[in-house]
Formats: structure tokens, sequence, C-alpha cells
């Protein structure tokens, strides 16, 4: 089995705690994401119910006759109060909350938003499901930053509360290959910066 993480492009709006917010793709985000994905084939493709994934792995979906679903679990983390804004705005309005965020995700949570410990046991529930139930599939799932960064500290068994260390660009592809025992192995090539 091979699985693709595949963070969406770009959005439209600019850079912004976007979590649950459902904005589209800018047209820079669809070509980054198709990019990404031309030298690739797959089986399946799962994606967050978002539309800045469901665009893409839609059209990539039916361009490619391939079998597609939708995985809730997979949407990016709530942010709550925090929803649609900059992170200049918040500097502005509560520097000391995001610097606490920024430092510690794994400790506080922005108002009103989801609990890191939370959204780390439903992506977790979410990917063991999709490597049980198509172990025979090489399966694209098309997702989020916060979310491949979670399944990134899962698989290389960093702690949790590094996970905003890992750069995990607009339109990244990471690849990985699950051998018959259950052994998730990293493509080192497509593992992200630190």
């Amino acid at each position: 089995m091979r699985v693709g993480l595949l963070r969406h492009g770009e959005v439209e709006g600019g850079n912004r705690f976007r979590g649950s917010t459902d904005d589209p793709l800018s047209r820079t985000g669809l070509s980054q994401m198709q990019a990404a994905t031309a030298a690739t084939h797959w089986d399946r493709v799962i994606s967050s119910p978002l539309q800045r994934c469901t665009e893409f792995a839609d059209l990539y979906a039916r361009q490619n006759t391939l079998l597609y679903s939708l995985e809730p679990r997979l949407q990016e983390i709530h942010f709550g109060s925090w929803e649609n804004r900059s992170a200049a705005e918040l500097m502005e309005e509560t520097p000391e909350a995001l610097t606490r965020f920024w430092h510690d995700p794994l400790t506080y949570t922005p108002p009103g938003g989801e609990s890191l410990s939370h959204f780390q046991a439903r992506v977790l529930e979410a990917w063991h499901e999709i490597l049980t139930a198509h172990a025979q599939q090489d399966v694209l799932i098309v997702t989020h930053g916060g979310v491949i960064r979670t399944l990134l500290c899962h698989i290389l068994k960093r702690p949790l509360a590094s996970l905003l260390e890992l750069r995990v660009e607009h339109g990244s592809l990471h690849l990985f290959l699950i051998d018959s025992a259950g052994t998730v192995i990293p493509d080192d090539e497509t593992l992200p910066r630190l």
C-alpha cells in the first residue's frame, strides 16, 4: 500500500487561521495541487469535506476515474474565535495568547477552539481506519497542514507539541509506503523541512 498526503494549495484571501472556515482554492492553489500529483497514480482519493480540498479531489478523481470519498475527521483543527483571522491581527489584539499557542499548542487552545489532543485523536482514528480498510490500494489523502503535521508527528514518533516545527507547504505531497506488517515507511525526499 502507498499513501500520499496532499495539502491543499493556496486559498483565496491569503494566510489566515482558517480551520473550519470553508474558503475556496485560488487558481494558484489548484495549479500547485495539479503539479504535485502530475506524475503519480492512485486507486482511491479520500478528502476532507472542506472545499479547498474537495475542489481538487473531485476533479482529480473524475479525470482519473478513481474511487472517491469524503472523510470529515480529516478536516483542519477548529480555531474557535481565531477562525478567519490573520496572525498579524491576533498579534495586535492578543499577543500573549498567540505566543502561547505557537510555543505550546498542546496545552493552549484558542478560545472556543478544538484542543490539539482531541484533534489528534480524530485524525489518528481516521488514519488507522483508512490503512485497514484500503490496505490493498494506493490512496491519495487530500487534507490540511494541521492534519499532515499531526500524522507526521505520529509516523516519525515526534512529540505532538513539535508539530508547528514541521513545514508543510501549500500543495505539497508527502509519500509513504505501508508494508505487509503495517509499518509506515516515509519517502525521505517528500518529508517536510524542519
